[in-house]
């Protein structure tokens, strides 16, 4: 087994957390309206984001892989939660009930051959297969840009 440790350090104030992964560092916070300072985008969104992020990396390592012409891919991700979950109503879970997942693909490559690169990156991005182990309804659609 190929173990890689993957570890952070996180300091608050208030609702904001300054993160530092490595020699990165990263802020996560709150809307004003939320209680928190708006100093960095919320955890919900910097979770689609980390989503976006390994997506892209996942498809330049398959892309390779395949011999598959890809000059950029672009997502538009959003995801809705109840948020009586998180406030703490019992029996109304506090994550995403759905993630909706949009890639355009820049590519010479025909539209199968752009759905056989998300079916092997949607198995393979460590983000994609936990929120699918989560229950998480993924609404993916990957078309040519």
């Amino acid at each position: 087994m190929s173990e890689h440790k993957v570890s952070i350090t996180s300091k608050s104030h208030g609702m904001k957390s300054e993160i530092q992964a490595g020699k990165h560092s990263l802020t996560i916070d709150e809307p004003k309206q939320m209680g928190g300072t708006d100093e960095g985008a919320d955890p919900l969104a910097t979770m689609l984001g980390s989503l976006a992020g390994c997506e892209t990396v996942i498809a330049n390592m398959v892309a390779k892989e395949m011999s598959f012409d890809l000059q950029s891919i672009s997502f538009d991700i959003n995801g809705t939660l109840d948020m009586r979950g998180l406030m703490g109503t019992a029996d109304v879970k506090p994550y995403f009930d759905t993630v909706n997942i949009r890639a355009d693909v820049e590519t010479s490559e025909s539209q199968e051959r752009i759905e056989e690169l998300q079916e092997i990156v949607d198995q393979r991005c460590p983000v994609f297969t936990t929120l699918k182990a989560a229950g998480i309804t993924l609404n993916v659609d990957w078309k040519k840009a």
